[in-house]
């Protein structure tokens, strides 16, 4: 019963705090997950892959796989997922209204000029997160051969019209032949 109350402690403050979607909660699941020591950070960058793989939210995916992965239980991966959702839910019910009656106002407008920057770092934590032994290796061959990889993927989606889904199958493609 005790890992049941830990995962809706942990995903309480993640869903409450997780401003900016699923990438800004990364950090906020690090180190509420990894750094608790429930899963390994190679465990965690492949959540991450195959939440980024898998139809829906990065955030609601992870918490749906690391309830089961904690629990061995459907009932574990239900729980961390409803209890990520919940947060979020209630709060956009209870402000949604009060928001759209006050959508010119000078402090809604404010608070949401606030709050960009910060949704801007969270997601850059989570970037800064992922680059990692798992993610790059950790000998500098292995670096020498990934950063490039990133680095070419990002410019083409940036200078080009170039649509993101063909990038990501030609550097899959580029890595299974330099790897």
């Amino acid at each position: 019963m005790g890992i049941y109350i830990k995962i809706i402690w942990a995903y309480l403050k993640i869903g409450l705090f997780g401003f900016g979607g699923g990438y800004a909660m990364l950090s906020l699941i690090q180190r509420e997950i990894v750094d608790s020591g429930w899963i390994t950070s190679q465990m965690f960058t492949d959540i991450v892959a195959i939440s980024q793989m898998t139809p829906g939210p990065i955030g609601i995916n992870s918490a749906t796989y690391i309830g089961y992965a904690l629990t061995g239980s459907i009932f574990g991966s239900v729980l961390a997922t409803a209890t990520v959702v919940a947060p979020p839910f209630v709060l956009i019910l209870y402000t949604g209204h009060f928001i759209r009656r006050h959508k010119d106002s000078p402090i809604i407008k404010s608070i949401f000029k606030g709050l960009r920057p910060v949704v801007v770092g969270l997601i850059a934590s989570a970037a800064l997160l992922l680059m990692n032994a798992e993610n790059f290796g950790s000998d500098n061959n292995m670096l020498l051969k990934t950063v490039p990889i990133c680095i070419g993927s990002f410019l083409i989606v940036y200078f080009t019209k170039i649509h993101p889904i063909f990038v990501i199958i030609l550097s899959a493609i580029v890595g299974l032949l330099i790897f």
